[in-house]
């Protein structure tokens, strides 16, 4: 039997196409997935960068300037130090719950980002139900904060893991009042993107921070407390606790207790951004004119940059808020805290969203 040689290379050069295709599809597949994680990464260290030079600015003190230009790597070399530093693990405590508990912290964050959207459609999982399910997940890093608290084997690891879940259900109450009330106001959906796109309809005067003031102010200081930033850092209170949940942990696993710190202040940030503050909607009056933008009718990549700048300058600015709060207030006392979400923002959320229920049945 006569094989022809042109036969065979045709063959070869064919299967070859046929498994460049197949990289290229999964490619494709993961550059969906490995973007969004990367730019999270990068808006942390940025975080962290900004929180040591605003306190510094407000402290009257120079802050970081030696790694990087202006300092801007210090975050980058600190997070090296933490992965080449040693991992200690409590002799008589549960290595298992000990080394899991800040996974589950991190990680339950991490998948909250797939129903943010940074601009014009761009979101990983557009669902019907995506505030709440955003409330679920992040409800999950408190459990993993109290294992870390129950597996050190140490009772003020254990005091702060326990002041961790009471804080989160007490305040997560008030969030999800706030969130239901918003609801209501765009046809009874709870889609990030269909929330933009309501307040976008009618330009700066259609944001909800204007239609619920009293629901901003309370997701406001709810989202703190579920960030466990100052003045709500109970949880971690060195005066009285040591460092709370992590005095036992050492080595990278210490850094992702503040990494899901941060990462949780940021998707809170989006969240107010999307919700009270019109996503990546630009129409401010005497500003931009929204006949030059037309960011929710048109596409390509430049309506995706503004869209997506647009959407960063407004969560960095709930930034700038938050930490700016948390080197100028003081810290309150556990009744307080509790008393505060009990007896202050449970009622009002609960008037607000009767309010809202009043208003939308009257308009019928």
């Amino acid at each position: 039997m006569i094989i022809n040689t042109t036969n065979v290379q045709d063959i070869n050069s064919f299967s070859r196409l046929e498994s460049l295709k197949e990289v290229y599809e999964i490619i494709w597949v993961l550059v969906p997935i490995f973007t969004p994680i990367f730019g999270i990464t990068i808006g942390v260290l940025v975080i962290v960068w900004l929180e040591r030079e605003i306190s510094a600015g407000i402290q009257q003190r120079i802050g970081p300037e030696y790694a990087g230009p202006l300092g801007v790597l210090q975050a980058l070399a600190d997070g090296t130090k933490l992965l080449l530093k040693e991992n200690l693990l409590p002799s008589r405590g549960d290595t298992h719950l000990f080394s899991i508990g800040p996974s589950i912290a991190v990680i339950s964050i991490l998948l909250s980002y797939s129903v943010i959207p940074f601009g014009y459609r761009l979101v990983l999982a557009d669902l019907n139900i995506g505030v709440f399910l955003w409330i679920a997940i992040s409800s999950i890093a408190p459990i993993g904060l109290l294992i870390s608290g129950y597996g050190s084997n140490n009772k003020y690891s254990f005091l702060g893991g326990l002041r961790a879940a009471a804080q989160s259900i007490s305040y997560e109450i008030p969030l999800t009042l706030c969130v239901l009330s918003i609801s209501l106001r765009v046809s009874n959906s709870s889609s990030t993107v269909d929330i933009v796109e309501a307040q976008s309809k009618y330009g700066f005067w259609g944001w909800n921070l204007w239609r619920q003031p009293i629901g901003f102010m309370i997701f406001l200081i709810s989202s703190l407390a579920e960030c466990e930033r100052l003045p709500f850092d109970l949880p971690e209170a060195e005066e009285e606790l040591v460092a709370g949940y992590q005095t036992e942990y050492s080595g990278i696993k210490f850094g992702l207790f503040y990494v899901a710190s941060y990462l949780n202040l940021l998707v809170s940030s989006f969240l107010v951004t999307v919700l009270y503050l019109g996503g990546w909607d630009i129409s401010i009056p005497y500003i931009f004119n929204s006949s030059l933008f037309e960011i929710n009718k048109a596409g390509g990549l430049f309506v995706m940059t503004i869209g997506i700048f647009i959407t960063l300058v407004k969560t960095y600015l709930f930034l700038f808020i938050s930490i700016t709060t948390r080197w100028t207030l003081p810290r309150l006392r556990m009744d307080q805290l509790l008393n505060l979400g009990w007896k202050f923002l449970l009622p009002i959320s609960l008037g607000n969203l009767l309010l809202t229920t009043s208003f939308e049945l009257f308009s019928l």
